[in-house]
């Protein structure tokens, strides 16, 4: 195991290649080596018949053979009578006993392999025992010849084995030149990723012309650097941007405290203290905002219990009593969502504050349950409104990035941190749904859409009950 790790992909591929083709050649060698000797033997033995017939027509006719009985080499023949004794046979087996005991018992033709015996250490000989008629008598015209050997001839099993071995190589090199072409993009694509840095992080892998797997992986990598180069991108923005956020405050109260050293008896503690108390809430505003963004990128654990949308909005309704806008809260009940009651409490805060910034007199909200086809369940939908100037279409998605900031109308109080937006988007799509400002006849209308939970679903205790039946009208 350990062994086959410190060898490379193309190492291995080529090892596999070899062994499974060395074994399929064998395989096929073997097969075609016992075809070749099947078919060889069994044209010895019709020839060995074709030999003892032509010997038992003679012994029928005048009981013996005139001229050789053998014609040709190697081949062994004797003529037995019915009494059993030889009466003619071949050079090499004249004087010895008959070859083989065995006769052909109702039948013209039996055949046999007798190894030993009158052979002496020839080995192993094809006997095939033939009945002549005769009137005295059935005799017994005996035909041999030496079995053929599993490898027939050496120069064929030569051949054979000649011919697999080559055509192993030949095909264990041509895996290892096409593993070694597969692999080629990929010690391009590796140098290249090696090559990429912060410093060019624009910079992407070649594609290969191919369409297979490769193709694939580098469109893979392509994209994921796409994503790496975009979040570093926002990332350097965000930084620039939250430096810039935190730079203003910082500049405006060390003017206010060189102002007061340079001039202590135009100054006292109080006013220094109401001057720095605007900037100091500013800077504390931007350090939480960028607190809680850290902790959503990072996927901080929620909780994940059943909350009553309807009772989280009254609570915040009365939360927001001292502004001095007209806040007017619709509320249907038992719109039950699985969340963290304490983000979710923050997104409506973010909403409720920016509305507050923009809105002229009123501020409206509204929870409510809608079929949605993104939601079986349903989706529980939470609107905040207000009548102010409003978001144009082209600038919907820009409101939500961090420290996006629009024209002098949405921006005329510079109370906000140019965060919470993008922190109620977050915390929306961290629940599992989505937040967008849609179309309103006046102002702004940022929806909230969740999926509502179902009755059975037990995730965790719900966070109170739910408001009388009803749609009541809250007004602050």
């Amino acid at each position: 195991m350990h062994v086959s790790r410190d060898i490379s992909i193309k190492g291995r591929i080529t090892l596999f290649t070899g062994a499974v083709t060395a074994l399929l050649c064998t395989l096929l060698a073997v097969v075609v080596m016992t075809a070749i000797h099947h078919y060889a033997t069994d044209a010895l033995r019709s020839e060995i018949r074709a030999a003892g017939g032509r010997v038992v027509v003679a012994v029928e006719g005048r009981g013996w053979v005139a001229g050789p009985l053998a014609r040709q080499p190697g081949r062994n023949m004797q003529v037995v009578d019915n009494q059993g004794r030889v009466v003619q046979s071949t050079p090499a087996l004249r004087g010895k006993p008959r070859m083989a005991t065995f006769i052909p018992h109702g039948q013209n033709i039996r055949e046999d392999v007798v190894c030993g015996g009158v052979f002496g250490q020839r080995g192993c000989e094809i006997v095939i025992a033939q009945s002549a008629h005769r009137p005295e008598g059935d005799w017994v015209v005996y035909t041999s010849s030496p079995v053929i050997p599993p490898w027939v001839e050496p120069w064929l099993a030569t051949l054979i084995v000649g011919t697999a071995a080559v055509l192993t190589a030949a095909i264990t090199y041509l895996g290892n030149r096409i593993v070694t072409a597969s692999l080629r993009p990929v010690h391009t694509i590796r140098t290249e990723l090696d090559e990429i840095n912060a410093s060019c992080p624009a910079r992407r892998v070649p594609t290969p012309p191919t369409r297979d797997e490769i193709h694939d992986l580098t469109d893979s990598i392509n994209r994921t650097l796409a994503r790496l180069d975009a979040a570093m991108t926002r990332q350097r923005q965000f930084a620039s941007d939250a430096s810039h956020d935190l730079r203003s405050p910082l500049a405006a109260m060390r003017t206010e405290v060189e102002d007061a050293l340079r001039a202590p008896e135009e100054t006292s503690v109080t006013r220094l203290g109401d001057t720095l108390l605007p900037s100091l809430k500013r800077l504390e505003s931007i350090v939480s905002d960028l607190l809680t963004l850290t902790k959503l990128d990072a996927g901080a654990p929620a909780l994940n219990v059943r909350v009553d949308l309807a009772e989280l909005v009254d609570e915040e309704c009365r939360m927001h009593h001292q502004t001095t806008k007209r806040l007017i809260c619709r509320l249907e009940p038992g719109v039950v969502v699985l969340g963290d009651p304490m983000r979710l409490g923050r997104l409506l805060t973010n909403l409720l504050d920016n509305a507050d910034r923009h809105a002229q007199s009123t501020i409206t909200v509204k929870v409510q349950h809608e079929e949605d086809e993104r939601f079986p369940g349903g989706a529980a939908v939470l609107e905040v409104m207000d009548d102010g100037p409003g978001i144009n279409a082209d600038k919907r998605e820009l409101v939500f990035q961090r420290f996006a900031r629009l024209d002098a109308a949405r921006n005329k109080d510079a109370g906000g941190s140019g965060l919470g937006l993008a922190i109620a988007r977050q915390i929306a799509e961290t629940a599992g749904g989505y937040l967008q400002v849609e179309d309103s006849d006046r102002g702004a209308r940022f929806v909230l859409r969740l999926p509502r939970a179902r009755r059975d679903d037990s995730s965790g205790s719900a966070s109170g009950s739910a408001p009388a039946a009803g749609w009541p009208d809250v007004t602050q």
